[in-house]
């Protein structure tokens, strides 16, 4: 494994000739390179001025140099050189992350790279941001980067080290007898996947269904991480995954004996059981969408939130009384929303216009096709004029064990006939106007929460009316899509400089069902692609991939929306194009 230290000063005449291999790898002649030599040379004297680090081998060959120069808030790059035998093998990925970490523990806030132009793809790729030239040397190429911590919420949700990743999604969804989940916990399984972004840094991801070995050894490239174990395979029919890891004592004794925090995707008795938390059911009982309506109720009773709107809500008691509340608004020419108790992504929430009660002979034909149980009418609220505007937004935080608040962020979704699809998260996402309003109900909601002894995290969604205020609609007590774009907006700032933003999209169709090994290649394509412009890519749902009408679940990342849209472009159309050479076969080869 290859390691990094600090360098020595009696490696000063070693390194220099590393640099100077380095540099004629790419091809620069004699006269050249020996104009070079003077400004290169690192002198035993400067080594620690300069804040000089080498990358080694296990046999303490050394692979590469980079130095740190200047003092804060702003330093330089001064070097980064890799032995023309290794590159390609990480090792400047690995110089480049360390001397970023080291600005953070210098202060700096602004990083300037001077690099050679066949160098310049790389430092797109680790995520600096080119500079229009102006004043420098034509010959090279100015990036910068803003160095930056990891998030002070991110530290306050695991304490800032690694965590241990269980993904119970059917376990937490199957409590609330949710309609959307077939027998055998398909989709939920498949959204388990995120167990690997539950927080900045895992150490162990614990999963239901196996996973390609492939995926995580990209995710891990991709953000940083290093010595992750997986635990996959655990559960294949059922949402028993937290009982499945206590049936494996060992199993469960190395994963709650680490001293290392246990985050699942949702609270449950089994994970209580497996954790020894205590199991206290109705912290969750604000995840029901009436309970959560009457909290909202309760925070605007008290006023200071003159932004935020409460569309009215009935909870019918039988289906007859949902039949005439419906029936009622669609003689008025108003839509209705109609919800069952729990759901998730949308589900068991529909949409209903006076017209599609007319066209089905009635607001009964209606209720027949929608999940048995409890039914909530919700007045359905008419969103902007202008069809780009702002609609669903989603303020995420968490309640600490000691009862404390903590602010993540603000996210626009993605919402599709009442579907979510995925979510943004990142500076500029959300409309400026939205922000200070949705952040302060959001805390509020969150103090609710906490005061009713609710731990762990949540978030409320709403919907943008015609005025431009915003309307909760619920509250969901566990992890979400847009929690995870934080978790990896957080790595990457910390990771590649700060200012990212990322996007999640639960379902990219790919244009062929493939072997895993190609799955592989093909997001390792991805990767590459988006990194030549800048962006991340970062294969979020593999599991999709081998179903009948194969999918992927993506994140992209980016630090401005139009590369972030770019990069979305690209994996949707490389995603779709797998199907291409099927289609282009000879009929007779069929």
């Amino acid at each position: 494994m290859v390691e990094v230290r600090a360098a020595r000063a009696a490696e000063a005449e070693a390194l220099t000739g590393l640099v100077m291999r380095s540099k004629a790898h790419w091809g620069y002649d004699a006269g050249f390179l020996a104009a070079c030599a003077a400004e290169l040379r690192i002198r035993p004297d400067e080594v620690t001025a300069r804040r000089i680090v080498v990358a080694e081998d296990p046999q303490h060959g050394v692979l590469g140099v980079a130095s740190l120069e200047g003092a804060a808030p702003l330093a330089t790059l001064g070097l980064l050189f890799v032995e023309p035998a290794a590159i390609g093998q990480g090792v400047g990925r690995l110089l480049y992350r360390e001397v970023l970490r080291r600005a953070v523990e210098q202060g700096v806030c602004r990083l300037v790279i001077d690099a050679d132009p066949h160098a310049a793809g790389f430092y797109r790729a680790m995520g600096a941001v080119p500079v229009p030239a102006a004043g420098w040397p034509g010959a090279l190429v100015r990036f910068e980067v803003a160095p930056a911590p990891l998030a002070d919420w991110a530290r306050a949700w695991t304490g800032g080290g690694r965590a241990v990743h269980v993904g119970n999604v059917a376990e937490f969804n199957v409590q609330f007898a949710d309609s959307s989940l077939d027998r055998e916990q398909s989709a939920a399984h498949h959204y388990s996947c995120l167990a690997a972004f539950y927080s900045p840094l895992p150490s162990a991801l614990v999963l239901p269904r196996a996973v390609p070995a492939g995926w995580t050894d990209l995710v891990g490239r991709q953000l940083g991480w290093t010595g992750v174990e997986v635990y996959d395979g655990l559960v294949e029919r059922g949402p028993g995954l937290a009982d499945a890891v206590r049936a494996r004592p060992a199993l469960a004794a190395r994963l709650t004996g680490a001293g290392e925090p246990l985050v699942p995707w949702g609270l449950t008795r089994p994970f209580a059981l497996l954790t020894g938390r205590p199991w206290r059911p109705g912290e969750l009982r604000h995840e029901s969408k009436a309970a959560a309506h009457g909290l909202f109720e309760r925070i605007l009773a008290d006023g200071g939130h003159p932004w935020i709107v409460l569309p009215s809500q009935v909870r019918a008691a039988t289906r007859w009384t949902a039949a005439r509340l419906l029936t009622a608004r669609a003689r008025a020419g108003k839509s209705t929303v109609v919800k069952s108790e729990h759901g998730v992504g949308g589900s068991g929430t529909t949409v209903v216009t006076a017209g599609q009660v007319r066209a089905a002979g009635g607001a009964r034909a209606v209720l027949r096709r929608l999940p048995r149980g409890p039914l909530l009418v919700e007045e359905f609220v008419e969103g902007p004029t202008d069809p780009g505007a702002a609609r669903d937004l989603t303020y995420d935080g968490f309640v600490d064990p000691a009862g404390r608040v903590h602010e993540v962020g603000a996210a626009l979704m993605d919402v599709t006939e009442g579907a979510y699809r995925g979510a943004t998260v990142g500076p500029g996402a959300v409309p400026e106007w939205a922000e200070k309003p949705l952040l302060a109900f959001g805390a509020a909601v969150g103090r609710e929460l906490a005061s009713s002894g609710y731990r762990g995290w949540f978030d409320v969604d709403f919907v943008v009316d015609a005025e431009g205020r915003l309307a909760p609609t619920e509250t969901n007590l566990r992890l979400t899509g847009p929690a995870i774009a934080f978790m990896v907006a957080a790595r990457l700032d910390a990771l590649r400089g700060a200012g990212h933003l990322v996007r999640i999209a639960d379902r990219v169709e790919l244009g062929a069902r493939l072997p895993e090994a190609q799955v592989d290649e093909l997001c390792a394509d991805l990767a590459r692609a988006c990194g030549e412009i800048g962006a991340v890519f970062v294969p979020a749902i593999p599991t999709g991939a081998f179903d009948p009408a194969p999918w992927l679940g993506v994140l992209v990342a980016a630090h401005s929306p139009e590369t972030l849209d770019a990069a979305e472009a690209l994996v949707r159309s490389g995603a779709a194009a797998v199907g291409a050479l099927f289609d282009a076969a000879p009929a007779a080869a069929r």
